[in-house]
């Protein structure tokens, strides 16, 4: 990625990756079906430590992830291969048992603050796919405008994420769970595809399949 020139299809092309990397959409059945017991405040202060958390991790992520891939001793193309497998496995789990989460044996007596950490946070909201977008767009800061630019994407996307889930009581009366499982299933196929695509640009970036560039 070239960031010495940012355009607006660059930030769109960011704010797309962002928004399947740490939006809503995968979080919203897991959300459901976690807090379908709750009150509504209980709810919202839930959704506001998953949203707090996640994007708290996504700044970190965009403060740290040069010096960590130096530190740790990987390498773009590692962490898009990492990203893709855990991807991958959150996909077909989507495909398996759309709309199923948990087992709710495991889910009670759980403190729904840790649930809002673990796992609706991570690896919920923010997935596979964002932090290694946002692992990877950090360690390609070359300037100060490029550096606003991701942080104000990662705000956006989570200001997003922050009016979807804080008013969850109000939607969730208008999702259908049937439809909703039908959508995770797809959106599992897509996030699939994506999980591929995420290995096959690592292991390119890592020099292992140029010989198949032709094909």
């Amino acid at each position: 990625m070239d960031t010495s020139n940012i355009d607006i299809y660059l930030i769109f092309d960011m704010f797309m990756l962002l928004l399947i990397g740490m939006g809503p959409k995968i979080a919203l059945v897991p959300f459901l079906d976690l807090t379908k017991e709750m009150d509504p405040d209980t709810q919202r202060r839930v959704a506001q430590r998953m949203v707090q958390t996640g994007v708290t991790t996504a700044l970190l992520l965009v403060a740290l992830g040069w010096f960590l891939m130096r530190l740790l001793h990987f390498s773009v193309g590692a962490a898009n291969i990492a990203g893709g497998i855990v991807l991958l496995l959150l996909a077909l789990h989507m495909l398996v048992s759309p709309g199923k989460q948990e087992n709710p044996e495991n889910i009670k007596g759980r403190d729904a603050m840790q649930m809002a950490l673990y796992p609706l946070a991570v690896p919920y909201m923010l997935n596979p796919a964002g932090i290694a977008a946002i692992v990877i767009f950090s360690s390609e800061i070359d300037s100060i405008l490029m550096a606003v630019v991701l942080v104000g994407l990662v705000l956006l996307v989570g200001a997003f994420d922050w009016l979807i889930f804080r008013n969850m009581d109000k939607l969730a009366k208008h999702l259908d769970p049937s439809r909703l499982a039908v959508t995770e299933a797809v959106f599992g196929v897509l996030l699939a595809a994506l999980a591929v695509q995420l290995m096959l640009d690592g292991l390119q970036e890592l020099g292992i399949i140029n010989m198949l560039a032709g094909y």
